[in-house]
């Protein structure tokens, strides 16, 4: 048999990993220390690769050359530190595939907020230029899975830092940071540097074929920059100045510019709406022209995007209160940019697993925009301490259906009911999805 492939976790990056794995002639094997979900224990059965679950086998899994870990493993896991101990090298899940990529392109999109948004909108310009793109990575397909079943000759792919976290040689021929906030600092031993340099790692292997594309206006990125050793094209994108290369929005005309080519758009033609969707759109524009795209179609594609469920979807109006669905907003500055665009007085749920959230960010907002606060989650202490002296109204729900029907007694006609929770899900609900989900099916049921 060929090298032993360990891969911790069985969801989507690690059977992708096996399929790929198990093709390349590794002698794979996958444990897994809680229930497999029927579809992947179905995918490895059936591609007969061995598997365990509910119990991680020390003596199978250190019995291994290389050990790929699922992102949702932390480094502070005594099974990953053992691992470590041994000398067994640990890589990510983009890592592996990156390997048998062969001659595709990668554009790849990390940042605390707006990467999912960049992706799917990078995506869907890429299907309106009848590119063969597969959009991958923590949205669509494992990265492995698509390399393994159907290669395409771009991977569009959104990286979070868990899978910049044990990359080695991963390359993007275009790298996307679109911003740096705090976010997951329980993964990073509270240490916000720790984060930022795990947010850097996407462009430290490129070279100066490459392009890095950046937030200009992003305080936390500039002020780290020189940090790092970055050999790629800088492609920033700003709203503050005007530009020779990148993008840049002055008097609401975007204008992008990439080696010789140039093209210009009004802000008003967007399909998506608020100062952060800006942003997101200026990247997703450099990078298309950069890999070659027609500016008809890049512009096409911007006034045709529809924006992605859990991400600022406008479920219903009932009885002139508009409710709307921003589920995937899971950190404290994600709420902020949807209350930032917000134009209507405003209820504002919030709450769930508070990643060490400092919510003073959002008191300015709240203060000009929220009418009431309605806290969702099993512990709402911290949000009501934070908010008890800038928002006139807090309420306490334990589900979904409670908080929308708290939050609809308290608005009125014209206003809008806000889910913008700024915290994870796992308190009340198996992810940012199901939230979501529940929401809808609630403002249904009204």
């Amino acid at each position: 048999m060929g090298k032993r492939l360990v891969i911790l976790g069985a969801g989507e990056s690690g059977v992708g990993a096996a399929l790929l794995g198990q093709q390349r002639g590794y002698d794979v094997f996958v444990s897994d220390g809680g229930m497999v979900k029927d579809k992947y224990r179905l995918e490895l059965e059936e591609n007969g690769i061995s598997y365990e679950a509910g119990k991680h086998t020390a003596e199978l899994i250190l019995d291994a050359d290389e050990v790929m870990k699922s992102p949702g493993i932390p480094e502070k896991n005594e099974l990953v530190k053992v691992i470590r101990k041994e000398g067994i090298k640990i890589i990510s899940e983009i890592e592996f595939a990156y390997r048998y990529k062969e001659n595709s392109k990668i554009i790849g999109i990390t940042g605390s907020n707006g990467k999912t948004t960049t992706t799917a909108l990078i995506h869907h310009i890429c299907k309106m230029a009848d590119l063969d793109a597969a959009i991958v990575g923590n949205i669509g397909f494992s990265f492995a899975k698509q390399v393994a079943v159907d290669p395409k000759a771009l991977y569009v792919a959104e990286i979070s830092s868990f899978q910049l976290d044990d990359i080695h040689t991963f390359r993007p021929d275009i790298a996307i940071l679109t911003n740096i906030t705090e976010d997951h600092l329980d993964r990073y031993e509270y240490r916000f540097e720790n984060y930022i340099d795990s947010k850097f790692r996407i462009t430290q292997n490129q070279t100066t074929d490459d392009y890095f594309i950046y937030c200009e206006d992003d305080p936390i990125t500039m002020k780290h920059f020189r940090n790092y050793t970055i050999k790629a094209n800088p492609l920033p994108f700003t709203m503050n100045r005007e530009n020779n290369q990148g993008a840049s929005i002055r008097n609401n005309m975007m204008t992008i510019t990439t080696g010789d080519e140039k093209m210009q758009m009004s802000i008003y033609d967007f399909a998506l709406k608020g100062k952060h969707n800006q942003y997101n759109t200026m990247a997703a524009g450099i990078a298309s022209s950069t890999v070659g795209i027609r500016k008809e179609k890049i512009r096409e594609a911007i006034q045709t995007f529809e924006s992605l469920t859990h991400r600022m979807e406008t479920i219903a109006t009932v009885r002139g209160v508009e409710f709307v669905n921003d589920s995937k907003a899971t950190n404290v500055n994600s709420t902020w940019f949807a209350l930032e665009s917000m134009e209507k007085q405003t209820i504002l749920i919030l709450g769930g697993v508070d990643k060490g959230n400092d919510y003073s960010l959002l008191f300015e907002l709240v203060k000009e925009k929220v009418k009431a606060i309605v806290c969702m989650g099993t512990d709402n202490t911290k949000i009501n301490s934070a908010f008890k002296d800038v928002s006139p109204v807090i309420v306490n729900t334990g589900s979904a259906q409670e908080a929308v029907y708290a939050a609809f007694r308290l608005a009125s006609k014209g206003d809008v009911v806000l889910l913008s929770p700024a915290c994870a899900s796992f308190d009340l609900f198996k992810n940012y999805e199901d939230r979501g989900d529940q929401f809808r099916q609630a403002v249904r049921d009204l």
